[in-house]
């Protein structure tokens, strides 16, 4: 508004002082006196500044018909092209004109008018490397793939712009879902420009999803060498990529070469608890239990988790549980205060039926509000180990059934549920994004849970049946089945 209002004055201005200027001329006596062929004209002031404008435009005129005699005469002398330079220079200001127009019409939606405005361009400056890629983009606009990747193959017969034909091929086979072609392509436009952010990290996500790790781990160097990625987040993803190479580690067919991958996956990240459990696992297949152990108790001490619990344990595969809960205590002093160091001590005394220690280890998990299922499954196993009635059993396996799962391998990116530890999402497919984390959408059940639940429901089953087959005059105290053979016993009521 204020602008407005001040060009507005401005023009005002101007208006009056020209009337001003003209008004100071016809006052003023005198002029210009201009004498041509013997005879003497004689101009006033006004007139005098007409005659010097007519002047100046007849003097532009006599150079432009100077320039158009000049590439005449080039012309007749045999350079063809002097005449067309001539002429082509309003071509060429009309053509960079519509290039202009075609890009403010593709960067405001209007893929009709930015389509016309590139073929304008296209005739009239007979330039492909700069209009082509227009042509690409509106045509894409508009929905017209068919011309889009024509005009994309055009750009790549150019070595000017070779790498914009084939990104925008290779964005159409992504569109497509066609990924191995996408995954050529990408390859390709990295040799030409191995610096380019955005083809590494679209070359990593295809590589990851098609599972070629030794693909991925020479993108992932390249992205650490242009110094688009930094060194710390590379050795963890490097440390996925390895332990992802490793994966078949524990096929019957696992080789030496997988076993040394996982033992260099863990060496490039230690904490990274897949990599550790199976890095302790190819030592125990080598034969060296001792850099197995050093292994998991490094990566426990990072933080516990139950996969390395399981790996430690398959160290001594045939121990006795009491000589199981001597070993792990080893492994729990590391962190005795932490939930899972608490569930796994408890575990393996329930195994070796030393049910008061069980109880100690669990302590206050079970009155916790975020205690999970599998808290509330190895209290159920206590009490029953202790001899508690089917009542309070079924009362903690009810709880169990109606808790959380607890931590598991969450999406970082979709926050989808993952069964396992994997280098990509199932869902998303995005690369090093599963996290060891409780859910925000709560689940029941854990697998831990499903496991035990046979085992103690069993042990009430054949409590039952064995009520149910007792004699007629046996006494039942507790769920046990009392035998009526005691002298003076009189038989009671079950209870």
């Amino acid at each position: 508004m204020l602008w407005s209002l001040l060009k507005i004055l401005v023009l005002v201005a101007i208006i009056a002082l020209l009337g001003l200027g003209a008004g100071y001329l016809m006052d003023t006596q005198g002029g210009v006196q201009v004498t041509i062929a013997g005879t003497e004209y004689t101009l006033g002031p006004l007139q005098s500044v007409l005659a010097l404008i007519v002047l100046v435009c007849l003097v532009w005129l006599a150079f432009k018909l100077l320039g158009l005699l000049i590439a005449t005469l080039k012309f007749l002398n045999g350079d063809e092209t002097a005449m067309s330079r001539y002429f082509d220079r309003g071509r060429e200001r009309r053509g960079y004109q519509a290039l202009a127009d075609s890009v403010m019409a593709l960067a405001s939606g209007e893929g009709n008018v930015a389509m016309a405005k590139a073929s304008k361009a296209e005739k009239l400056l007979q330039k492909p490397e700069l209009t082509n890629l227009l042509v690409a983009q509106a045509a894409e606009l508009n929905g017209d793939t068919k011309r889009a990747a024509e005009t994309y193959k055009k750009l790549v017969t150019n070595d000017a712009t070779r790498f914009v034909g084939v990104r925008g091929i290779m964005k159409q086979k992504l569109a497509d879902g066609d990924d191995d072609t996408a995954r050529k392509l990408a390859e390709k436009a990295l040799e030409l420009k191995p610096k380019h952010t955005e083809t590494q990290d679209v070359l990593l996500t295809l590589q990851t999803k098609a599972q070629d790790w030794a693909g991925a781990r020479s993108t992932l160097t390249a992205k650490l060498k242009s110094g688009a990625l930094p060194r710390d987040i590379y050795k963890r993803r490097d440390a996925v990529l390895a332990l992802s190479e490793a994966k078949e580690l524990l096929d019957e067919d696992g080789t030496v070469d997988q076993q040394e991958r996982a033992i260099e996956a863990n060496r490039l990240s230690p904490d990274l608890v897949p990599a550790a459990a199976m890095a302790a696992r190819a030592h125990i297949a080598k034969g060296k239990p001792r850099n197995a152990t050093k292994i998991l108790k490094k990566a426990w001490e990072v933080r516990p988790h139950p996969d390395l619990a399981h790996a430690f344990a398959e160290i001594v595969p045939d121990e006795t549980p009491a000589n199981r809960v001597r070993r792990f205590s080893a492994l729990s002093r590391l962190h005795p205060n932490d939930a899972e160091t608490r569930l796994v001590m408890a575990e393996l005394n329930i195994v070796a039926e030393d049910f008061p220690e069980a109880r100690r280890a669990l302590g206050d998990l079970v009155e916790m509000k975020d205690a999970d299922a599998r808290v509330f499954t190895l209290m159920a196993a206590v009490e029953r180990g202790e001899g508690a009635t089917d009542a309070v059993v079924q009362g903690w396996l009810a709880k169990a059934l109606t808790a959380p799962r607890g931590p598991q391998w969450v999406c970082d990116n979709c926050h989808d549920i993952q069964p396992e530890w994997a280098p990509t999402c199932g869902n998303c497919h995005s690369f090093d994004t599963l996290t060891w984390t409780a859910p925000t959408k709560q689940e029941v059940a854990t697998a831990t849970g499903a496991q035990m639940l046979p085992l103690i429901l069993g042990a009430l089953e054949d409590k039952s049946d064995e009520i149910e087959d007792a004699p007629e005059d046996a006494t039942i105290l507790d769920g046990e089945v009392q035998p009526s053979d005691t002298p003076g016993a009189e038989p009671r009521p079950a209870t």
